[in-house]
């Protein structure tokens, strides 16, 4: 049995590869895990609180909720690709004990986090109207969207800052320090939504001024955390004598990207395709859909995220075994998780849909959507874990493909073409037969995978003086 690591009088970056290469894996990861979980279920909380919220101006402003989180989507999918792909390799440069290296791709993730905001900024701010009609506002969601929309695009370079802090947190296996900022806001913006809406009789505009105001406040607790309690050292300099790391960078970040992207463009075609067959009833209902379908989906993922500076550190090194261990642990804490709430979800659908509205048709078109997409939730996890995995050791492509596959090669296809025939009912199923699907491919690549590393484990344990024998 694995004993936790002597670490008395060591360096704090010595204490922390051994927690990572040596602490037992199931209670490590799910120490881990319990701050991601929790740190991605309060921004989905919060989220759903502007839904809420909001919600109760209306349904065209329910739906401008649901417009503009294809933006947020965007903004995340640069958050999420210069932190993920960051965090990949601080973690395999922390567990070969390369603290320079981790530094450096650090500093050029966080300081280009910065600089493609402030684009994202100045471009939205151009092209609002044309972006916001891209994004599936109907004529009547367009003013509630152009009111939400415009301050959220002036927080974008705080809150790509944002996942990129919390990434690299996470990478070295800190998810405890992110969750205190990450929570800190989110707990804020729930509490400043009902007093800009309602009590400043700001409406829409009330939401995204909470939102930004949260993201703020989050981004300088991270910010903070990771100055003063990190091992990762940050600063301008190493980031511009070491801007060519950005390469590698955005490559291992491409399937944070790829998914991050694709969730945007899937989401604006669904919000266009719900807008056709249903109107604003089943835009708004989607949108509210999408919202509670993201919070349970969280938990997953959470996991996933846990689990993937520990894959990260002992695969570089090469610890197999650990490796291994991890892989499977996950998978299966993932998929049990899911089941329960994807069971809870169908039970419970029609009552929870009405918690965010009134509208009877709004609710009707979610509560059957939400036991659709409730029903593939078990099967989610397979590709969660091989994606994590596959990002997290740096095997780039077989990351970019899988991080396609649910939003992208089945979700797109799925959403030009099931709605045409069954109309409202295939705006409905998307999701579901989109992860069913993706849960098909990854089944290959979870094997693969386990049968490499437990090949590699096999070799490393074989005896060296067997070899000239053998010759």
């Amino acid at each position: 049995m694995s004993k936790k690591p002597a670490l008395a009088g060591l360096s704090a970056e010595e204490r922390q590869y051994r927690i990572m290469t040596q602490s037992p894996v199931r209670p490590l990861i799910t120490k881990l895990a319990i701050p991601t979980i929790i740190t991605m279920m309060v921004t989905s909380l919060y989220n759903m609180a502007d839904t809420y919220f909001v919600s109760q101006l209306g349904k065209s402003a329910s739906g401008a909720v649901g417009v503009v989180f294809s933006l947020m989507a965007i903004i995340q999918a640069v958050g999420f690709t210069l932190g993920m792909g960051s965090g990949s390799v601080v973690s395999r440069a922390l567990g070969v004990k390369d603290y320079e290296k981790a530094n450096r791709f650090a500093s050029v993730a966080l300081f280009s986090a910065v600089g493609f905001g402030l684009l994202l900024t100045v471009f939205g701010c151009i092209f609002m109207n044309p972006l916001m009609s891209v994004l599936g506002a109907t004529p009547t969601v367009l003013p509630y969207a152009r009111d939400y929309a415009s301050y959220i695009l002036f927080g974008a370079p705080i809150m790509a800052s944002s996942f990129v802090l919390n990434n690299l947190l996470r990478s070295e296996g800190k998810s405890q320090l992110s969750m205190v900022g990450i929570v800190s806001g989110g707990i804020l913006n729930v509490g400043l939504d009902p007093l800009f809406i309602f009590v400043f009789d700001m409406g829409v505009a009330g939401a995204a001024i909470a939102t930004l105001v949260s993201q703020t406040v989050s981004c300088v607790i991270l910010l903070i955390m990771l100055l003063k309690k990190s091992i990762i050292k940050v600063s301008i300099g190493r980031a511009l004598s070491s801007f060519s790391a950005m390469g590698e960078i955005i490559r291992t970040g491409a399937p944070s990207f790829c998914r991050q992207g694709l969730s945007s463009i899937s989401t604006i075609l669904l919000n266009n395709q719900a807008a056709l067959y249903g109107g604003d009833e089943a835009l708004s209902g989607m949108s509210i859909v999408l919202k509670i379908y993201m919070l349970i989906f969280c938990v997953g993922l959470g996991i996933g995220q846990g689990y993937q500076p520990v894959v990260g550190y002992n695969y570089s090194a090469k610890n197999w075994k650990r490796v291994r261990d991890a892989f499977v642990f996950t998978f299966y804490v993932g998929t049990a998780a899911l089941t329960v709430f994807g069971i809870l979800a169908v039970i419970f659908a029609d009552q929870i849909i009405p918690l965010f509205i009134d509208d009877p048709k709004v609710i009707e078109i979610g509560a059957r959507a939400l036991r659709f997409q409730a029903i593939a939730l078990p099967f989610l996890t397979t590709n969660v874990v091989c994606n994590m995995t596959f990002q997290a050791v740096g095997q780039k492509l077989k990351a970019v493909l899988l991080s396609c596959c649910r939003q992208g090669f089945f979700f797109i296809p799925v959403v030009l073409l099931l709605p045409p025939v069954l109309e409202l009912l295939g705006v409905e199923l998307v999701q579901a037969v989109s992860d069913f699907g993706t849960f098909l491919v990854s089944i290959p690549f979870a094997f693969g995978f386990l049968r490499k590393v437990k090949k590699l484990e096999q070799e490393s344990t074989e005896k060296l003086p067997a070899d000239p024998v053998t010759e």
